[in-house]
């Protein structure tokens, strides 16, 4: 039986927004830069066009944003194999229009996470090319991975290690004289070869990149592979194939390692120093896969990185029994090390959740993704959004094969890889019913968008009450006033079996994780919901696959 709680009035003050602790309850949008919006109508997102998009976030009410690569790149993977970590890339637009953003952004009252991809450089790097050219155990080859190859000629890859896009993780070079060399490791694509961080000189570069990019202003940093910088010595055999579904599974002598942790300590003590004179802080987020929600907060203890992304989260089935438990251990395992949970359901690499939850049908699946992100902004700490949800996006899931250009896709995804379909989410958004692109830009778009996207744009949704892009402006403008919901203890209420119901300072969380509607005593008054509420005598009926707030 639901606990009945009773209706009292809101007293505190709303939550203010900012502060010097900002990151530990903050709204983060993601921008996937090249399916945001374009500017110069050559079908690619980029940072004018991002810039000139910002007054949606600020008015979604969000309080800051995270940029995907935009720096210098050939683009073998979606810029996350970078030829210049201090170059934007001419695709996206010029080191003035990154400077022109980031002001912008402070002026809307939004701060700016840059991403920093410090496992690989893209084979084009001066850094890689120099290795190429170098010899064997030369220096310049010392900032990477390479190695003489297996069997009587070395015509066998070092080790047994595979890549996370499928087949081996190791490609052989050829010698300046043209004859087989060594091998190289590349835990992704060939074009993305991994840094040895045991080399002083891979620490003291990227020490220099922070540095460069906190000297433009940016607020923070998305740590691409966090998990993955440092190698166990002697770089041994796992014994297993299909390796890349272990990956959070277990710790591998690529991912997980313990010596990474020291590289996020020193980079800590970088962005303490670059604290602002009102005490903000600029902070380090960690995209880490760790098998445990204990080993995850390893990389936020109080003198590492400031946030993890909470990837047990995002994997949990619609089910309110496994929904609470990774919540509780989520909880639990920060809150050890005195630092905030963060929560999301989508990115830039998994299917979108509102196709991940449609199991019987589309609608489904947009019920269940609706009702999901008012749980997700009900728990304490911070919250991620990806592009596009706050639209109720599905996943494109019938692009054609040429139209596609995820890397993993090519790199056979049958051979224990990924499974090279994350162009299905990265689809360039709507913004208007009408145009080429439906508003993403005076061209084409990059991928082709659905048909029937025009009535989920932006433009379509605003200022209908029933849509999803107002239920999110409605969630975030409550979590914004309401200073329960900020960064404050949470409790579990008495539930039926299939539904969740919890306690923040002020208000009341109820989800319904079944097929069917179920009847509770009033908690107290709605605030929000997912879905249309009917009331009894007393009772209120929460319908199936929906989520409600109630103040207290």
């Amino acid at each position: 039986m639901t606990q009945e709680l009773t209706t009292s009035p809101q007293t505190e003050t709303a939550r203010p927004a900012g502060g010097a602790d900002w990151w530990r309850d903050a709204v983060i949008y993601q921008v996937y830069v090249r399916s945001f919006a374009d500017s110069d109508g050559d079908g690619i997102g980029d940072l004018r066009g991002a810039r000139e998009r910002l007054p949606h976030l600020a008015r979604l009410g969000v309080d800051a944003v995270w940029l995907t690569p935009f720096y210098a790149s050939p683009q073998a993977d979606g810029g996350y194999d970078v030829a210049d970590y201090r170059a934007v890339d001419p695709l996206f637009g010029t080191l003035g229009d990154a400077d022109d953003l980031v002001r912008t952004a402070h002026e809307l009252g939004l701060k700016v996470i840059v991403d920093i991809v410090p496992n690989h450089t893209s084979d084009r790097h001066v850094w890689f090319q120099e290795a190429l050219a170098d010899r064997p155990r030369g220096a310049a080859r010392e900032r990477y991975h390479f190695r003489p190859g297996r069997g009587t000629h070395g015509e066998l890859p070092p080790n047994d290690w595979e890549s996370v896009f499928g087949g081996p993780a190791w490609t052989r070079t050829t010698d300046p004289e043209g004859t087989p060399g060594e091998w190289y490791l590349h835990l992704f694509a060939p074009e993305q070869p991994d840094l040895n961080w045991n080399c002083p000189e891979v620490a003291e570069e990227f020490e220099s990149i922070l540095r460069f990019w906190l000297d433009l202003g940016v607020d923070g940093f998305r740590v691409d592979v966090a998990h993955g910088m440092v190698k166990a010595a002697g770089l041994p055999d796992i014994g297993h194939t299909e390796q890349a579904k272990l990956i959070g599974a277990q710790v591998l002598p690529f991912f997980d390692q313990d010596g990474v942790h020291e590289i996020h300590r020193s980079w800590r003590r970088l962005l303490d120093s670059y604290s602002r004179a009102d005490g903000t802080v600029r902070i380090g987020v960690a995209e880490a896969w760790a098998p445990t929600s204990q080993r995850l907060a390893l990389y936020v203890r109080p003198d590492e990185l400031h946030q993890a992304f909470n990837f047990q989260f995002l994997r949990c089935p619609w089910d309110a029994a496994a929904m609470r438990e990774v919540i509780d251990e989520s909880l639990a395992a920060t809150a050890s090390v005195g630092a905030p949970t963060t929560w999301v359901l989508s990115n830039h690499d998994v299917v979108r959740h509102a196709t991940r939850y449609a199991e019987d049908s589309p609608d489904q699946g947009l019920r269940r993704a609706r009702a999901a992100a008012l749980l997700m902004l009900a728990l304490p700490g911070s919250t991620y959004i990806y592009q596009g949800e706050e639209l109720g996006l599905p996943e494109v899931t019938d692009l054609p094969d040429e139209c596609r250009q995820d890397p993993a896709f090519f790199r056979a995804f049958h051979a224990g890889g990924q499974d090279g379909f994350r162009d299905g989410c990265r689809v360039p958004i709507p913004w208007s019913r009408d145009g080429e692109s439906y508003g993403f830009g005076p061209g084409g778009s990059w991928l082709p968008q659905p048909a029937d996207w025009p009535e989920l744009s932006v433009e379509a949704q605003t200022g209908d009450p029933d849509s999803t892009l107002e239920l999110y402006r409605g969630a975030l403008a409550a979590r914004r006033e309401l200073p329960g919901l900020g960064d404050t203890p949470m409790a579990w209420l008495d539930a039926p079996d299939g539904v969740l119901a919890l306690s923040r300072p002020g208000l009341v969380c109820t989800l319904n994780t079944l097929g069917k509607e179920v009847e509770l005593p009033v908690p107290g008054r709605a605030l929000l919901s997912s879905a249309p509420l009917a009331y009894g005598a007393g009772t209120v009926r929460i319908p199936a696959d929906s989520c409600a707030w109630w103040a207290i």
